[in-house]
């Protein structure tokens, strides 16, 4: 048995159309952000609304809803991991990002 664990869980909504990318082997790559709210007091009692952005990453299988069903707006629910990587920039500069990589994902109604 496994002692650490990697999951995440999201249900939201997709920000914009996704992008689907084909590699040179056949394999399809979906890339879109999901959308996720907490509303919460503030200590004046006022209730406030907080979004947070996702990035998602998914390669097409059996476990994920065809590509094409899945446009801005779509309710998702998503079982994935976190993956933290690090690039280089067109100008050089080192960045972040940080994806959470589909493992399972329903598109609600």
């Amino acid at each position: 048995m496994e002692r650490t664990l990697n999951k995440v869980e999201l249900r939201g909504n997709v920000g914009a159309d996704p992008r689907i990318t084909e590699l040179g082997n056949g394999a399809r790559v979906i890339r879109f952000s999901v959308a996720t709210h907490e509303t919460f007091k503030t200590k004046d009692g006022i209730l406030k609304e907080e979004t947070t952005w996702h990035n998602v990453a998914g390669w097409y299988n059996k476990s994920m809803p065809e590509f094409e069903k899945i446009k801005k707006g779509t309710f998702v629910e998503i079982v994935g991991k976190l993956k933290y990587s690090k690039y280089l920039s067109k100008d050089g500069s080192e960045r972040y990002s940080t994806d959470i990589v589909v493992q399972k994902m329903s598109i609600l109604q």
